[in-house]
């Protein structure tokens, strides 16, 4: 009996493993990038930049600069500064001083009802004077013809909402891989190829590069309808498509790079507030998630290992193990990750599991988040439900 069950397991694992690297493969082409488009030709449309910014001195300057040095002539950059108390403001201040377009605003105190992020989004979205709003993190890094290119695709596809995801950069030789699981998941829970058809409920949304039509933002509510999202780049994808705001997704790779965190420590503070609001705040489907995810990644090699089931059941693990490697290969170009990247696809499994429950146990014992400093109640939270 026990050796049916593990060979049950087995089947399924390896069956999922099956389907999700095919999948890889047939999705790889259904997502454009960005160094390959073109760069808009004509009457250029103003691009406001929203930048919010908290205590990011360790990358705003290269970000900033990157941005001043974008050849697009119609750009605005617009810095709020929320509350910062390292050298943030005095990196700002020296830059407005010789650059005239960029626009830094000041946040003193947060007004209840917030999330840092969202209000300076909110404020840069209200200070702005573009056609299109390109709201980005402060530690994102654009070549010269990002912006360009990505007004240019817009434009000729008449999308409403243009997200691109950048190349994602991690220290160290084990968690620089981190991305290709990160990825992985992400895939398989927005499914960012499918934002396009507008009969899909596929939605996408990217921190580091959300391009949108002002007057659909504004139409939609912008993020004033998610004050208190932890996850407000996905969540701004969904709610400008329930507005019916026409969306697609592109491959950054090569033109966007942003160093993501510095260390295991620093990956594990900042999931932490998004991975229990990811699922809308329900236990059942973390729970669900993350053992479907260990028993996917993790446990053929383990049961492999531990020559659990039978001679069927090894050889089914064995082809999960090496599926695990091929999806791996399969998805390094797209992620920027090493084609060995697979054979730590276990490892971050079980690390990922424990972030999602370790969010969702201390979210329901301390009744809510911490984030930069301020508390927020769970009930509180789970109202603001898009």
């Amino acid at each position: 009996m026990t050796h049916l069950l593990f060979l049950g397991f087995a089947i399924i694992a390896c069956g999922l493993l099956l389907a999700m690297t095919l999948a890889a493969l047939a999705h790889a082409g259904r997502v454009p990038w960005l160094r390959e488009q073109a760069a808009h030709a004509g009457r250029p449309p103003r691009v406001s930049v929203i930048v919010p910014a908290l205590n990011e001195a360790r990358g705003i300057e290269a970000a900033l600069q990157s941005l001043l040095a974008q050849d697009y002539p119609e750009l605005e950059i617009l810095v709020v500064d929320d509350r910062s108390t390292d050298a943030t403001p005095l990196i700002l201040a020296r830059l407005a001083a010789a650059q005239p377009r960029l626009k830094v605003a000041t946040v003193r105190e947060l007004p209840d009802g917030w999330l840092g992020k969202n209000h300076a989004n909110w404020l840069g979205a209200r200070e702005a004077s573009g056609e299109l709003l390109l709201f980005t993190d402060a530690d994102v890094v654009m070549a010269p013809d990002a912006i360009a290119r990505a007004v240019g695709y817009l434009s000729r596809g008449h999308w409403d909402h243009l997200a691109i995801a950048p190349r994602v950069t991690l220290p160290g030789g084990v968690l620089s891989q981190f991305t290709l699981y990160f990825g992985l998941l992400f895939s398989l829970y927005a499914r960012p190829w499918a934002a396009r058809d507008p009969s899909s409920r596929a939605h996408v949304g990217i921190g580091a590069f959300n391009l949108v039509r002002r007057d659909i933002y504004l139409g939609a509510g912008g993020h004033e309808r998610l004050r208190l999202r932890p996850d407000d780049d996905m969540k701004l994808g969904k709610l400008l498509k329930l507005h019916g705001a026409r969306q697609d997704f592109l491959n950054g790779n090569g033109v966007l790079e942003v160093e993501w965190y510095g260390s295991w420590r620093e990956v594990r503070d900042g999931l932490m507030k998004n991975l229990f609001a990811g699922v809308e705040y329900r236990v059942t489907t973390t729970v669900a998630g993350s053992l479907a995810q260990l028993a996917v990644f993790a446990g053929p090699p383990l049961a492999l290992l531990a020559g659990s089931g039978g001679p069927y059941a090894a050889l089914l693990n064995a082809l999960s193990c090496t599926l695990l490697l091929a999806l791996g290969a399969c998805c390094a170009p797209r992620f920027g990750t090493r084609p060995w990247g697979g054979l730590l696809l276990p490892m971050f499994a079980a690390f990922g599991a424990w972030l999602m429950w370790r969010s969702m146990l201390l979210a329901l014992l301390r009744g809510g988040i911490d984030w930069r400093g301020t508390r927020y109640p769970l009930a509180m939270l789970r109202r603001n439900i898009v």
